[in-house]
């Protein structure tokens, strides 16, 4: 198996350099294992990562969190976690998979004040009114949330670079925002838009000097033919194909990051690609590993933190490896991904999925392609960009799901996930689902779709680039009553 590094790819992925023109559609993973299918506010469901094109100056990272979340789903609407450690890692350069930079990311909210049901002279909110009971400060409403953000460089001592950040809250609806919003959150716009959105950004260190982040809930920026693809993998053609996420919403959180402050000299990565400018991005959620239950609905947290879901690559748990291991790989490092998981990555087992469903069979969608069920080296290579931009172009040793990174080159995966750059204003900028399921069942760039080609909502052109949160109000999945 150690031999995997020094094995040069086929001759057909050398092809992968096309890639970086504008593609359409996307994947991830949403409830992909047993164990996070119960645990949604610490589910990993996107991740996306890439540098400025051009100037190469900034690092864009969005992380999101939390699948399916319906809009309408009150009174108590969808938050990150207060026992959640969000973490988003960076390793850097060929030879390891250890952090050299962690984003460490923690909320918490604020509690409502206790008042008497009896007390009808009280003001609105607190615990006695059912439609504010989450009220939380003078005028009532939703709970506000802040949240830390901590930075951890390896063999420095952490520093917190933001500090009580309020979080975006919920999309409630147009009563809520009117009489709310406008008392919680000073501002002067009239609806939950993209401008009152925005102003949610805070700088990360003096000054800005660490980068912006944001966080809160946005559009699902996922789109895939959920109903066809997990029944049998019964992809439908465009028309016939829905997307099962459409109008959900998920808590993101986007970091801008001055590519000085990742780079080993502390200078600009400039323009050359290679090893050395390359980063290795992820994504995780932790809990401690002891809870404690209280009878006040209150729970407390001891020991160390337990990682408990991770997401680099889009689409590796979901579809490499096997139902038996999915809980394993999330708790577990992806410098242990070639030791624990290898030979998922070697046997694909959605392509013996395929086959048992018909897939290569006559009359089947792939029929006369002779299943690639093992000597997958075009996977392993594929994660690590060697043949990106041209063949032998990089020399990453180290194997594990990651988001590859080279910050000296314009982003276009597999190098990075952009969001902007798509043909269209719905569209990322590759069919990151298309391509990996093609890639996977036929070891082409293409020939294998789902059906869905767009996202519900345009994305944005500037953080948080996932479009605006739906409306619990008019925008959830109720159906009107005849």
């Amino acid at each position: 198996m150690k031999n995997l590094r020094n094995v040069c790819m086929t001759a057909a992925f050398c092809a992968l350099g096309a890639m970086a023109v504008p593609q359409t559609a996307q994947a991830s993973s949403h409830r992909e294992a047993p164990a996070i299918s119960r645990d949604p506010v610490a589910d990993n469901t996107d991740l996306w990562a890439w540098v400025k094109a051009g100037t190469h100056d900034t690092l864009y990272i969005v992380a999101a969190y939390n699948p399916l979340e319906e809009p309408s789903g009150g009174p108590n609407f969808h938050t990150f976690s207060d026992e959640v450690l969000y973490e988003i890692h960076i390793a850097r350069g060929p030879t390891s998979l250890q952090d050299v930079v962690t984003y460490q990311i923690q909320f918490k909210t604020q509690t409502p004040a206790t008042v008497s049901p009896s007390d009808l002279n009280a003001s609105a909110g607190g615990g006695k009114e059912f439609f504010l009971q989450l009220a939380a400060g003078a005028g009532g409403g939703f709970p506000v949330q802040t949240y830390t953000v901590t930075k951890v460089e390896a063999g420095k001592t952490p520093v917190v670079i933001a500090q009580d950040v309020k979080v975006a809250p919920p999309n409630v609806g147009a009563r809520t925002f009117s009489i709310v919003s406008s008392k919680q959150f000073p501002t002067t716009e009239t609806s939950y838009n993209d401008a009152f959105a925005a102003s949610f950004a805070s700088p990360l260190g003096a000054a800005g000097s660490e980068g912006t982040v944001w966080a809160g809930p946005r559009d699902d920026g996922f789109y895939v033919d959920l109903g066809g693809v997990f029944d049998l993998a019964g992809l439908r053609a465009k028309g016939n194909a829905q997307d099962g996420v459409a109008g959900f919403n998920c808590h993101a959180i986007a970091l801008e990051i001055p590519t000085t402050k990742l780079t080993a000299n502390g200078q600009a990565p400039g323009n050359t690609p290679g090893d050395a400018t390359t980063l290795g991005v992820w994504a995780s959620a932790s809990r401690r590993k002891v809870t404690i239950l209280r009878n006040n609905g209150q729970s407390d947290g001891f020991g160390p933190w337990v990682q408990v879901s991770r997401l680099g690559l889009p689409l590796v748990n979901e579809a490499l490896i096997g139902l038996q291991d999915k809980d394993k790989y999330n708790r577990t490092h992806p410098s242990k991904d070639l030791d624990n998981f290898g030979a998922y990555f070697l046997n694909p087992i959605l392509v013996r999925d395929a086959e048992f469903a018909g897939f290569y069979a006559n009359g089947g969608p792939l029929q006369g392609i002779t299943p690639p069920k093992s000597g997958r080296m075009d996977i392993v290579e594929a994660i690590n960009i060697k043949n990106f931009p041209a063949a032998g172009a990089h020399g990453i040793q180290t194997i594990g799901d990651v988001l590859r990174v080279d910050m000296a080159m314009d982003p276009g995966f597999p190098n990075g996930r952009p969001i902007p750059g798509g043909g269209a204003p719905n569209k990322e900028q590759a069919d990151v689902t298309d391509v990996l399921l093609s890639l996977i069942l036929t070891k082409q760039l293409s020939g294998v779709s789902d059906g869905v080609d767009y996202n519900d909502r345009n994305y944005l052109t500037t953080t948080p680039w996932l479009a605006l949160p739906w409306s619990g109000d008019k925008e959830g999945h109720g159906r009107t009553t005849p």
